[in-house]
């Protein structure tokens, strides 16, 4: 109550905020503090009990609310520490952060320039940019920052379905054939989500077989769009993905995009976690065939360490966002503003209400410029195969596949020295499966680091290690490896 903009709540003010400031600033020391914890871990009901977080009617003093903080903060997963490895999306970017700061501050609507007039012509400049590196001339096109990777290959959908039956805005599903859509086995599951979300349904995504290294097979996808026609089906959309969720597997572009071309469908490319590898001049070639796609998924919160949330939509074709989506709100987008209407973006979004998510994007990049990008990108690639090379051939490391990681994704099993000289049956096969689980779950109790795993397919559940966090290094992953060995010596 005594918060601004109560009369005379300025210097309350100022001393609360600079509190909360401190708690962050030592939030962020610690985060890079490699003898702190990454996790404090509770089970959910004991951090239920330990404190109290009920709502109540009665407003708390401003002494209780920072302990709130301070508590948060506590059991928070420190994401920025230099060993958690558990998701696509690690790190703490200073500027990064700063720009969120200041994004909430100004706490505006991305819909019209009216109310966000910097942040608009940002995000103008900085998705153009992107559509630049993607390939495409003078950067020409569309796109939008989305909630997410899920959300921007749901755009993807939502607008080849638009390119191929406009009449499907008004006229709904009813109204057109059964629609068909293509992707990869080892694809991001949002694919089918989208399909379920826009009414398409999830047994109409058909996926297409991959290779031992997890690439789609491109002769596999021409075989499954020729039996989808024949059975009177209407493919309007194959989505390649450029870094698997696990294996971080790239999807033969070229390949792919000449089927497209054939039969004149819809190429998307969900890039949301190797889109980043187009900072890179000594990786980006992965991505060859890109520049062909019709839309590209691209999460800069992922390799490129920009805090969460920051996912871009990327469509080579200009108005179509627009005219799929627009439904001309005249208390918002009125025709008759004294400016130009065009940065008006608000209509070509699902959303109305639109978070500002350029802001610690453009600034980062501001920061970093493009040079920045690619060395922390190639650092992080250089990570992985340094630790691919030194666990190939150690005692007690199987790899999931063979060769060189394309991506920071590594993929390993940990066999404990119980089951080494066993044959490779059944029963070891049920073992091996629950070494990874208990490992990781001894990790999290004593803090030390965290490591994603999971089954796939016929091969039960090994390590995906992933690495994005520029602040990791070799230390780091060595110490990874006596991690796994000291906590699964004894399964």
């Amino acid at each position: 109550p005594d918060l601004l903009p109560a009369c005379n709540g300025e210097i309350t003010t100022m001393s609360f905020l600079q509190d909360v400031v401190d708690i962050l600033l030592q939030y962020v020391v610690k985060s890079f503090d490699r003898s702190t914890k990454v996790i404090d871990f509770h089970y959910p009901n004991e951090l239920l009990q330990e404190y109290n977080w009920e709502l109540a009617d009665q407003p708390q003093t401003l002494e209780e609310i920072l302990l709130n903080c301070r508590t948060t903060l506590k059991y928070a997963i420190k994401t920025g520490h230099p060993r958690y490895f558990n998701q696509l999306s690690t790190g703490l970017d200073m500027v990064g952060l700063a720009a969120d700061w200041l994004t909430s501050a100004a706490n505006t609507n991305m819909f019209t320039y009216e109310i966000a007039p910097v942040f608009v012509l940002l995000e103008y400049v900085t998705l153009r940019k992107m559509r630049e590196m993607v390939g495409w001339p003078g950067g020409c096109g569309d796109g939008i920052f989305s909630p997410g990777g899920a959300i921007s290959n749901m755009y993807a959908m939502l607008i080849a379905r638009f390119k191929m039956f406009p009449e499907v805005k008004e006229k709904g599903m009813a109204a057109i054939p059964r629609l068909v859509a293509f992707t990869s086995e080892h694809s991001h599951f949002s694919v089918k989500k989208g399909a379920a979300a826009l009414g398409i349904g999830t047994d109409s995504v058909i996926l297409i077989r991959c290779d031992e290294r997890g690439k789609m097979i491109p002769s596999d996808l021409e075989r499954r769009i020729l039996e989808a026609k024949q059975k009177g089906f209407v493919p309007f959309l194959v989505s390649a993905t450029a870094g698997t969720t696990v294996y971080g597997a790239f999807d033969p572009l070229i390949a792919i995009a000449d089927i497209c071309k054939k039969y004149k469908i819809w190429m998307h490319v969900d890039g949301a976690w190797g889109g980043g590898l187009l900072m890179s001049r000594k990786h980006k070639w992965k991505l060859n065939g890109v520049e062909r796609a019709n839309s590209v998924t691209w999460n800069p919160h992922k390799m490129m360490g920009v805090p969460l949330q920051c996912s871009a939509l990327l469509v080579r074709e200009e108005g179509l966002m627009q005219s799929c989506n627009q439904m001309h709100a005249s208390y918002l987008f009125q025709q008759d503003k004294h400016y130009d209407l065009s940065y008006d973006t608000g209509d070509k979004a699902l959303q109305c209400g639109r978070h500002v998510d350029v802001f610690k994007l453009w600034l980062m990049w501001r920061a970093k410029g493009t040079t920045g990008f690619e060395a922390q990108i190639d650092k992080c690639l250089e990570l992985a195969e340094y630790l691919y090379n030194k666990i190939k051939n150690r005692e007690g490391y199987e790899m999931v596949f063979d060769g060189k990681p394309q991506h920071t994704n590594v993929c390993f099993w940990y066999i404990p020295p119980s089951l080494r000289s066993m044959e490779d049956n059944e029963e070891r096969m049920s073992r091996l499966m629950k070494v990874a689980p208990v490992i990781k779950a001894r990790m999290m109790e004593y803090g030390t680091t965290m490591v994603s795993y999971q089954p796939l397919g016929d091969k039960v559940n090994f390590f995906r290690m992933v690495i994005s966090n520029p602040a990791a290094t070799h230390q780091d992953i060595d110490f990874l490896i006596d991690e796994i060995e000291r906590l699964g010596q004894d399964l």
